[in-house]
């Protein structure tokens, strides 16, 4: 299969070289590997540029946005720079971030479940994170959903889908619309990879309130983001930002923001999330 590979780096020169090395030491090489350094003012270009010499499968492609690290519409807009410097000669296309490291087997193993399941589409494995000298699974990481740090698409799903969506909860929407047209959404637990950095580590203050945003662009409605706002403040351990959630929410309500998923996708995520929820308590 013929693995397409996007990375947006900002700023990442101290793991985007461990990034790359561990891809190019895959059991199945990747086809095509494009990093999009996005306005980054350390050594990530540099880094990048030694790597695209060594090996002629890997391209860099150089945006200027914003000096801020923002979850959401910046990393898919860098991404989509990326997508524009590629053909469309792949099987499966690959959102990566730019501080994992993988191992050798990922892609080879991703390749055998897209191959073994052709209503397969989006797959991964699971983040680690290093605490003391050992890896533990990332506490954000849920067994039903697939991190934005890893994506992999099926060709077929990823353009049902609509692509990418520029805004936070990018990486959610994107499960919800698959399984909305159909397809089915795999993480492999074999397959542990190292996130350097801490999801949502460097983002700045401004993206506290994005959060709830999402919520209220996908059509979540006001229990369902209560509830989610209330699980993810806990699991981030911070009562402060459940209050953000929901300020970011009613925020996004009362301006009428455009929505990210039409009435009926809406309905069916609704639907979805509420049997999610249930089931907990079954």
């Amino acid at each position: 299969m013929n693995f397409y590979i996007i990375i947006p780096a900002h700023n990442e020169g101290a793991f985007i070289g461990k990034t790359l090395e561990s891809l190019t030491k895959q059991t199945l090489l990747p086809k095509n590997l494009v990093v999009v350094n996005d306005n980054s003012t350390d050594q990530t270009q540099q880094i990048i540029k030694e790597f695209s010499e060594r090996f002629n499968w890997i391209s860099q492609v150089n945006s200027k946005s914003s000096d801020q690290h923002l979850p959401g519409s910046k990393i898919i807009n860098a991404f989509y720079k990326g997508l524009d410097a590629l053909d469309d000669e792949y099987d499966v296309l690959c959102k990566f971030d730019a501080d994992l490291i993988f191992p050798e087997n990922y892609l080879e193993t991703l390749a055998g479940h897209f191959k073994n399941n052709l209503r397969l589409g989006m797959a991964s494995g699971f983040c680690y994170i290093e605490k003391n000298g050992k890896w533990f699974l990332e506490n954000l990481t849920n067994k039903d959903h697939i991190r934005g740090a890893l994506k992999a698409y099926r060709k077929a799903c990823f353009e049902q889908i609509g692509k990418l969506k520029p805004s936070m909860g990018w990486d959610t929407v994107d499960e919800l619309l698959a399984k909305y047209h159909g397809w089915e959404i795999l993480t492999d637990k074999t397959l542990h990879v190292k996130h350097l950095k801490p999801t949502g580590q460097s983002y700045n203050k401004a993206s506290k309130y994005l959060q709830g945003e999402a919520m209220f662009k996908m059509r979540y409605g006001f229990w369902i983001t209560l509830i989610s706002a209330i699980k993810l403040s806990s699991k981030k351990g911070s009562l402060g930002l459940f209050k953000d959630y929901m300020a970011g929410y009613f925020k996004a309500s009362k301006m009428k923001t455009d929505f990210l998923v039409t009435k009926d996708e809406g309905k069916f995520i609704r639907q979805l999330r509420w049997k999610g929820i249930l089931n907990k308590f079954s």
